[in-house]
């Protein structure tokens, strides 16, 4: 092979390579991503959402669940992680900012099993319903848990404070909707809807209580 064969030869063999190699950083990157996020869990998060955020009943949710993490957009985790919850046990995290932020959701995102559907349960449309069925429903149904003015683990209750403006205000409906319909696997949140929930409630049912927690978030501390 002569000089001028042999250099054109390096090139294409460069180009061909050229994206593995992009690709492999890409992935050198996510590693390290996570890595670094893990870090800053261990150090910020762990002590209340335990080692792989798998959480504490009755003190913090786990943020590892297959299905939270199906439907938890980005936005609302980085929201509730660097803006907190007022009024709960859950304080900001802005002093970590965005990048660090960005890292601790990788993290958090390494333990997900189940298909991203954020996208979708986000786009779907703002609940409409009834305040008082709704009110109802969650005496009923979602008060045992969660607290009667859905104040959660401040109130002595075992599930998170749903009915506070720090929960309620960067969760979409969507999230909210699918959260009561599937509920979360291996936690004290359990389905709401099918032959097999709890209670198998209708959907017009499902936005009653959104309706009500919205009504909650919005009389905060009335």
């Amino acid at each position: 092979m002569n000089k001028t064969k042999r250099s054109l030869f390096s090139v294409i063999v460069a180009f061909a390579m050229a994206p593995l190699f992009i690709t492999s950083q890409a992935h050198a990157a996510d590693k390290a991503t996570i890595a670094e996020g893990a870090r800053i869990y261990a150090q910020s998060c762990a002590v209340c959402h335990q080692a792989d955020a798998i959480g504490k009943p009755g003190f913090a949710p786990s943020l590892s669940n297959p299905e939270f993490l199906s439907v938890a957009s980005d936005r609302f985790i980085l929201a509730t992680m660097l803006g907190g919850r007022p009024g709960t046990g859950m304080p900001s995290f802005a002093y970590l900012g965005e990048d660090k932020g960005k890292a601790v959701l990788a993290y958090l995102r390494s333990f997900a099993t189940l298909p991203d559907r954020s996208v979708a349960v986000d786009a779907e449309p703002p609940s409409k319903g009834d305040v008082g069925r709704g009110k109802e429903s969650f005496d009923l149904i979602c008060s045992t848990c969660h607290g009667r003015k859905g104040d959660g683990y401040m109130a002595g209750g075992t599930g998170t404070a749903i009915g506070r403006a720090g929960t309620i205000t960067p969760a979409s409906d969507g999230f909210l909707r699918e959260t009561i319909k599937t509920g979360r696997s291996n936690t004290r949140m359990l389905g709401f809807s099918g032959p097999d929930g709890m209670a198998n409630l209708s959907d017009q049912e499902i936005d009653d209580i959104i309706v009500y927690l919205h009504l909650l978030a919005d009389n905060e501390g009335s």
